[in-house]
Formats: C-alpha cells, sequence, structure tokens
C-alpha cells in the first residue's frame, strides 16, 4: 500500500510539475508606465500624433514558455488627446470614431508567437469604431526584473498600422492619410 501510494505521489508531482502556468501581469498605467499612442500622416508633409490617456489591461507571460503568452487592452476612446482640442473634437466626433457610440477600442489576443527571447508575433482581435478585425504584429520585449518597490515587472512595446476604412471610418484625408499607425508600450506588474 505504501509503494502505491509513493507511486500516486510521484506521478502527482511529475504532473504537477510538467503544468506551467504564466505569471498574470496589470498593465501599470497609474504609475503611467505604460502608454498607447498614435500617428497619421498629415496631407503627407507630417505625422499627426496623439495618445489616449485613459485604458487598461492585463497580461500573461512565462519567461519558459513564452508561446502560451497573451494580452487583452481596453481603451477609453473618449480620452484622445492630440493635443489640440478643436481636432480633439473632430476625431472624437462622428466623422472619426464617433465617441458617443463607441466610447471602447479593445484588442484581446489569440495567439503570442516568439522567435527569439525578445521578438514576437501578436495575433488577435482589434475592435473599433464597433468593428472587429483579427490583426498581427510584432512587438519587442524591452526588458524584465525587480522592481525598487518588492514587485517585478516585464515590459513589451509594438506597434501596428491600421487601415482606416477597414474600421467604417472613411472621411477623406487624401491618399498619404488612409492608415493610423498605434503604438502601445505597457510595463506589467506581476500579480502574487
Amino acid at each position: 500500500m505504501k509503494k502505491l501510494l509513493s507511486a500516486a505521489a510521484l506521478i502527482a508531482a511529475m504532473t504537477t510539475g510538467s503544468v506551467v502556468q504564466a505569471a498574470d501581469y496589470v498593465i501599470d498605467t497609474k504609475g503611467a508606465h505604460a502608454s498607447i499612442e498614435f500617428k497619421i500622416k498629415h496631407l503627407g508633409y507630417s505625422w499627426l500624433t496623439g495618445r489616449f490617456n485613459t485604458f487598461e489591461g492585463n497580461f500573461s507571460y512565462d519567461e519558459k514558455q513564452p508561446n502560451s503568452s497573451s494580452i487583452e487592452v481596453t481603451i477609453d476612446t473618449t480620452s484622445l488627446d492630440s493635443n489640440h482640442s478643436d481636432r480633439d473634437k473632430h476625431l472624437k466626433g462622428k466623422d472619426f470614431l464617433n465617441v458617443s457610440k463607441f466610447s471602447q477600442a479593445n484588442f484581446s489576443s489569440s495567439s503570442i508567437t516568439f522567435s527569439d527571447a525578445d521578438n514576437a508575433k501578436v495575433s488577435g482581435n482589434f475592435t473599433l469604431h464597433g468593428v472587429t478585425k483579427a490583426i498581427t504584429f510584432d512587438i519587442t520585449k524591452i526588458g524584465a526584473g525587480n522592481d525598487p518597490w518588492g514587485g517585478y515587472r516585464a515590459g513589451f512595446s509594438g506597434t501596428v498600422s491600421l487601415k482606416l476604412a477597414d474600421y467604417g471610418i472613411d472621411y477623406n484625408l487624401g491618399p498619404a492619410s488612409t492608415h493610423v499607425d498605434i503604438t502601445l508600450h505597457v510595463e506589467g506588474v506581476r500579480q502574487k
């Protein structure tokens, strides 16, 4: 009987040991250690830049099995800020984001595939302006480690180029301004 219990305990230990659980992180927006920025060409002569001031999200990441990672982000589109109040009103209005009807944008990953320790392709569904599309973009791991407050953090960054017409935004900005680049810089705090 002791041999049977010992064998069962060994199998349980081996099974438990082989299951890798990714660590869960909350994106540090409270400490302003994360940002979502956008840029679009203005008439083909310069870049118009801005950001979304309010968003939240989380991700799972395991350095030993990074391909089991995932990320979810929710953006408050009413927090758009291009540093120009009249332009912000226009971008938030019906010609563009129509934030009174679509106050959130969301991204939820379906897969993250690392090609090495620091670089990966993220695929998932992005919802903007009431339209959901599958997108894929590159990310880079910036770093990971202990912070001065007794926690552990990991940071990533990535950029995706989105065709505005794919999301039902068809306001004519000219041929140089059909796509917007969105850059996500995230620093997550590992949850204990």
